[in-house]
Parts: structure tokens; C-alpha cells; sequence
């Protein structure tokens, strides 16, 4: 039996697909509230689906859990309760840890390549105590998912307790299919396709950093596959424990994705460049790019989508069918 939490949302729910592909008893904690998030579960049902607030009841009766994949999270890049968003990605997750730790039940846990605040102390994923605490998270978000790394890297130090086997993924810019609830937070991919559908342009923000031209701006985009497979594998090889990026260690352009998009569409490239929201100087990273020797090292050979391709199989197979769900 695995545990997803967050099972119900974008990267979660591709997993929970995987999973019951290859016939693992499955139990999802998520919400489904009152939108089309359960259209992300429907072609695969887990066995049980948990609100979150069941979870602590589940874990109390000692289900014989082989993994954990911990994605529940908040996730917005905006958020600013501070209580709500530390309770739920450091204090949950710490629970979670020591759960496993406790009854031996391995666990792979999301981290967010927003701990690396904007890059100036650059993208190694080590876990060393003195190199994490150099970081600048410039969010509430991502300070949150640095805590819990710094968390546990403290518990390693110290030679607590932990899970037989444990991963944290560093998540870089996630695109694909499901992500279809996320708002404010759908990956750019989609919005620049729903631009282009709608019969405008693509719409990009203007540079902000002196020198770099507009469109330039670079982030390591990521297919969803990609990332799954990447937890397959974890729960393939027990042996595997470490925090590792999850990006496919090259960073393209905004301009690259915008083109991209129009070029899968079969659009003209058109693009617009407006002024970045208020809401986002000072919090926006202008660029990105995950080194993966770590990953490499620990034995991983499968190859990331080149963002072309992860961007037309995205437009063709589910932006521009009647279904777009997995």
C-alpha cells in the first residue's frame, strides 16, 4: 500500500495514474472541493480518498504502508498566511517524517527549487547544514519547503530517527497535463496557451533585471512524465536516500516556451511583453537551472523531455482535445 498526499492535485495525480498502472494499492489524501478537481482522479480511482483531516486517524490504526509520496502542500508562490502555510508544509511534514521513522515506512517528500530564492548562492542541491543555511528563500512558500529541509538535515546531523529509505525533490518548473485547478499557479505553458487560443498574443513580462532582454528570462521547465518517473524509480531503489534537484539541467527562455507553444498550436509567433504585476518585483526569479549530477551519481539514467516536445505533447495529446485530463 503507498500513500500520496496531495494525490488529487497536478503532479499527484499523474503520480496516483502511474501507480494503479502498475496495480499498487493506492490511498490519496486531498481535498477535491467544490470545482473539477475530481476529473484528475477519475480514469484512476485510488483505493481510499482521504480529506486531509483523516489523516492522523489513518496513520493511528498502522496501515501497512510501504511508501509515502508527501506532495500535499501550499503551494502558491503568493501565499501569505504564515500559520496555515507553516503548519501545513513544515509541521505536517515533520509529522509525516517521524511516522515513518517510527514504523520503517520509506518516504519521498517535495521540496520546491524555490529555496534557492534567486539563485545568487546557486542551485547545488546539497544537504549540508552550513550550505543550506545560506539561502535566501524570497518567499513564504518557499521558506516554508526550506525549513523542512533544514529540518531534516538537522535530524541527519544528529542522527535521529529516520525512514529506511527518504528523498527530497527540489521541484523546478513543473508543466503538464491535470494542473488544470491550480489557478493562479498553472504553469506557464498553459497560460500561453489559452492566449494563443483565444486569437491574441502570447503574453511574456518585460525584463526587470538590468541587461537582460525581454523574453530572456530563463527557468529549467520540466515535463510532468519526467518527474514521475524519477519517483518510480526512488521507490524502485530503496537503497537511494538524498535531497536532489528534479529539473532537466538546462535552462530555456520564456521566449523559447512562447514560441514553442505557438509552434505546437500551428499559431504564428506572436508575442506581447506587458509589465510585471507589483505583486512579483522583488519575488520573481529570473533564472533557473537545476544541476542533476547528484541525481546522476545516485545511479538515475532516464532521459528528461526536451521542452519542445514535453510542450507538443502537452498542446496535441490535452490542451486541444475534448479531455484534456490523464
Amino acid at each position: 500500500m503507498i500513500l500520496v498526499t496531495g494525490g488529487a492535485g497536478f503532479i499527484g495525480s499523474i503520480l496516483q495514474a502511474a501507480l494503479a498502472r502498475r496495480g499498487h494499492e493506492t490511498v490519496v489524501v486531498d481535498w477535491l472541493g467544490q470545482g473539477g478537481k475530481w476529473r484528475n482522479l477519475a480514469k484512476h480511482p485510488p483505493g481510499r480518498l482521504l480529506p486531509p483531516s483523516e489523516l492522523e486517524a489513518f496513520l493511528a490504526s498502522r496501515p501497512p504502508l510501504e511508501m509515502v509520496f508527501h506532495l500535499g502542500a501550499v503551494s502558491e508562490t503568493t501565499a501569505v498566511d504564515g500559520d496555515h502555510t507553516w503548519a501545513t508544509n513544515v509541521e505536517l511534514s515533520r509529522q509525516l517524517w517521524e511516522w515513518c521513522a517510527d514504523r520503517r515506512v520509506r518516504m519521498v517528500y517535495a521540496s520546491s527549487a524555490a529555496t534557492y530564492g534567486d539563485g545568487s548562492a546557486g542551485f547545488e542541491d546539497a544537504f549540508a547544514l552550513d550550505a543550506l543555511a545560506k539561502l535566501r528563500p524570497l518567499n513564504l512558500y518557499g521558506w516554508t519547503k526550506h525549513a523542512f529541509d533544514l529540518l531534516v538535515a538537522q535530524t541527519l546531523s544528529t542522527r535521529q530517527p529516520r525512514p529506511p529509505q527518504w528523498a527530497g525533490l527540489k521541484f523546478f518548473n513543473v508543466y503538464g497535463p491535470n494542473e488544470y485547478h491550480k489557478g493562479r499557479m498553472i504553469s506557464v505553458v498553459k497560460i500561453k496557451y489559452d492566449e494563443i487560443a483565444a486569437g491574441g498574443p502570447a503574453r511574456l513580462f518585460r525584463s526587470d533585471q538590468p541587461g537582460l532582454p525581454d523574453g530572456h528570462q530563463a527557468r529549467d521547465f520540466i515535463w510532468v512524465g519526467d518527474v514521475v518517473d524519477v519517483m518510480l524509480w526512488l521507490l524502485d531503489t530503496p537503497s537511494v536516500s538524498g535531497l536532489f534537484n528534479l529539473g532537466t539541467g538546462r535552462a530555456r527562455t520564456y521566449l523559447d516556451l512562447a514560441h514553442a507553444v505557438c509552434d505546437a498550436a500551428d499559431k504564428p509567433r506572436e508575442i506581447e511583453f506587458v509589465d510585471m504585476p507589483a505583486s512579483l518585483q522583488g519575488q520573481y526569479q529570473s533564472f533557473t537551472q537545476a544541476p542533476m549530477e547528484r541525481l546522476r551519481s545516485a545511479g538515475y539514467t532516464g532521459q528528461f523531455t526536451p521542452l519542445e516536445e514535453g510542450i507538443r505533447r502537452y498542446v496535441q495529446d490535452h490542451l486541444a482535445t475534448p479531455d484534456p485530463y490523464v
